[in-house]
């Protein structure tokens, strides 16, 4: 009897001893990503290799920029001198929405604004892998009657409102803001912009509903373009401001009341200043270059009855790969008269044609915007300009003999 309780327990021991090794061995299986609690795992040893070249610390501050448009997610780290540099460049997933920042609850946007993830905003348990979550919306967004709730940047590739990561890729940037956090770090920022807030981008969007919007983005992402730091942000009147440092203790930031007053370093006020008046300077550049190149398509299709494509369209080539660079060579040419033209009737004078047929009058300088279509014979300007284009032009109506035309060659087969 003794002898079969022995093996009883002596059976049980070993199954007891099985079950808990196997328990261990799933406790520490490794899944596609490493072993381990996912939330608790390091950063790649792509991104670890990267920190060591950039002379990086593991646990320095990070910052994160966002760019909508381009579908790009940065992760910028502290170096030493106190300065971020760019650690890596993440291709985000997925978003929803469209540019311009999310407004109410349900309309599926992907926010845009400054926003600060703390420690309890990071989310070890997500259905999405793992996330963190934006803080929207934020004391801005608020003031505007904006609402929204559970937006995230997370893995998962799928997004109604967030921005949408594969799972490697949050993986890491869920370790670098935890490995920050480990550091010291108290908040670590979040720019969501729609794009990359240059001078050639702001112009695209002069006419956007957005742009005042944008506008202010632009300051702030100024300030950090011109300090390589993330700049303070506060909201006071609806407004972002940046690096403000209040000049009256015990008077808050309100974001619905009147700012206080404040100021801002000189040396970064005076930088962003700087780098403000060059954009805004090219942003005017463009948006004229652009609204004449309109006045002159216009001043073309008006000459030529149906537009410069018609133009191109009703115009036989004997050698059809030459169409192309004849239309460019005759639609410039007729682009310069119509500068000539205008210009001609803004000063009330009228243009006078030289022997070789060109106009003398002061020409209005050219863009790389101007259209580039192919005119056809005739048109208001025939009164001083015999012909447009050289020796690839080809006729578009019968010679006429009354005007001492001869025919032209017939087209030689190639």
């Amino acid at each position: 009897m003794k002898a079969l309780a022995s093996r009883f327990r002596t059976k049980g021991l070993k199954t007891a001893s099985v079950l808990l090794v196997a328990g261990f061995l799933a406790a520490c299986q490794a899944d596609e990503l490493g072993y381990g609690p996912k939330h608790m795992r390091p950063v790649s040893s792509e991104i670890k290799a990267k920190m060591e070249r950039l002379n990086l610390a593991p646990e320095s501050p990070i910052m994160i920029r966002i760019y909508k448009e381009d579908s790009e997610l940065e992760v910028w780290k502290e170096a030493k001198d106190g300065k971020f540099k760019l650690l890596d460049t993440f291709e985000i997933c997925s978003w929803s929405g469209e540019l311009g920042p999310k407004k109410k609850e349900g309309d599926r946007q992907a926010p845009e604004g400054f926003y600060e993830i703390t420690p309890a905003l990071m989310n070890p348990n997500s259905n999405y892998h793992l996330a963190f979550n934006m803080g929207y919306p934020n004391s801005f967004d608020r003031a505007h009657g904006r609402t929204g709730s559970h937006l995230m940047v997370h893995g998962a590739c799928s997004s109604r409102g967030c921005y949408a990561m594969t799972d490697p890729q949050i993986q890491d940037i869920y370790a670098l803001a935890r490995d920050s956090f480990r550091g010291g770090q108290r908040s670590f920022q979040v720019q969501a912009l729609p794009f990359r807030m240059t001078a050639e981008n702001m112009a695209r969007f002069v006419d956007n509903e957005n742009y005042d919007f944008w506008k202010m983005l632009k300051r702030g992402s100024d300030h950090f373009e011109v300090t390589k730091r993330p700049p303070q942000i506060a909201v006071c009147d609806k407004q972002y401001v940046f690096d403000a440092t209040k000049l009256v203790e015990g008077v808050p930031f309100n974001a619905v009341g009147q700012c206080p007053e404040f100021d801002v370093p000189d040396s970064v006020e005076l930088a962003v200043l700087a780098k403000q008046k060059r954009d805004e300077e090219k942003i005017r550049q463009i948006v004229a270059s652009r609204e004449r190149a309109e006045k002159r398509k216009e001043a073309i299709a008006s000459i030529f009855g149906g537009g410069a494509e018609a133009a191109e369209s009703e115009t036989p080539d004997a050698n059809p790969a030459k169409t192309t660079d004849t239309a460019v060579a005759t639609a410039t040419n007729a682009a310069k008269a119509a500068d000539t033209a205008i210009a001609s009737a803004t000063a009330g004078t009228k243009p006078q044609a030289t022997e070789a047929g060109a106009v003398n009058a002061t020409p209005i300088p050219t863009t790389a915007f101007a259209a580039q279509d192919k005119p056809s014979k005739g048109g208001f300007f025939s009164r001083w300009i015999p012909s447009f284009g050289g020796e690839e032009e080809t006729a578009a109506t019968a010679p006429d003999p009354a005007l001492g035309e001869a025919p032209p060659p017939s087209a030689k087969p190639e």
